[in-house]
């Protein structure tokens, strides 16, 4: 099919910068943010902008769901929300977009349990937090609509302008699992991910977007912190639970290569965080 229009549900750190990118494309964007304030930035970029606060009880704009493809970006408020909460939420979104072919959902590799094993899209998470059961029970409510194709994608830790995670970990002494692997991916390639989606339409698969490489907290986050000019952590020398998450659908289906090959070779040429 012929992709003119995307709304995305969300516009904060990937959204709106995603929401550039495909304006920059040439699609009819339509984005929406929580605050009134953002309402003018977002028309400044050549987005079409709504006001959609889920926490509120509000009618739903019927044209905001006038659209080829929606991304639903919007993620469970981890302190402030409760785990059942969050799935509502997202059903009153799922009721309105009946005229929607295709769904995208941001999800996160939060979806699994630190099982101290490796998984790929293949795997079945089995969450024990309330934050990945959560997660789970999204995913699964946007699958159950018949009306819609939902593809899901699982972004790992994000790491890009205005959020530097190093500023967690500076100075630190005894931080905890120094051996385990972390799983991350870059901003700009949360964007190249999705616009090769939308290029090649390969929907109705499970994503995963996270770098393939995975050295240690210890080894990243001490690296990190001394190219930001931060005092270094001490990690404990320990491996507790962990994860590895890769993907192999992002390169078998879609044809993406992450730019983000070597988080090292990252940092030399490391963008303002």
């Amino acid at each position: 099919m012929e992709i003119k229009t995307v709304s995305i549900l969300g516009c904060g750190w990937f959204g709106l910068p995603f929401a550039k990118a495909l304006v920059a494309k040439g699609f009819v964007v339509k984005g929406s943010t929580t605050s009134t304030d953002k309402l003018e930035q977002l028309k400044a970029e050549g987005i079409e902008p709504y006001q959609i606060n889920l926490n509120e009880a509000s009618v739903l704009p019927t044209d905001f769901f006038d659209t080829d493809v929606l991304f639903v970006n919007v993620p469970p408020r981890a302190k402030t929300e409760s785990a059942s909460s969050y799935p509502d939420k997202l059903k009153n979104i799922a009721d309105a977009a009946t005229n929607v072919k295709q769904v995208v959902f941001i999800s996160s590799t939060g979806v699994f349990e630190d099982g101290n094993f490796e998984v790929d899209e293949n795997t079945v998470p089995k969450p024990e937090s309330d934050a990945g059961k959560s997660l789970l029970e999204a995913e699964n409510l946007w699958k159950a609509y018949p009306q819609f194709t939902t593809t899901i994608i699982r972004f790992a830790g994000l790491i890009g302008p205005g959020r530097n995670l190093a500023k967690f970990f500076a100075g630190r002494a005894d931080v905890p699992n120094g051996k385990a692997p972390i799983n991350l991916i870059a901003l700009d390639d949360c964007i190249g991910l999705c616009l090769q989606l939308l290029e090649t339409q390969q929907f109705g698969e499970i994503y995963h977007g996270v770098s393939p490489h995975h050295p240690t907290r210890e080894e990243f986050y001490t690296a990190l912190c001394e190219v930001s000019g931060m005092e270094k952590p001490a990690f404990k020398y320990e491996l507790l639970e962990w994860k590895q998450i890769n993907s192999v659908n992002v390169t078998r289906k879609i044809g993406y290569n992450l730019k983000v090959q070597n988080w090292f070779e990252w940092m030399e040429k490391l963008p303002v965080l």
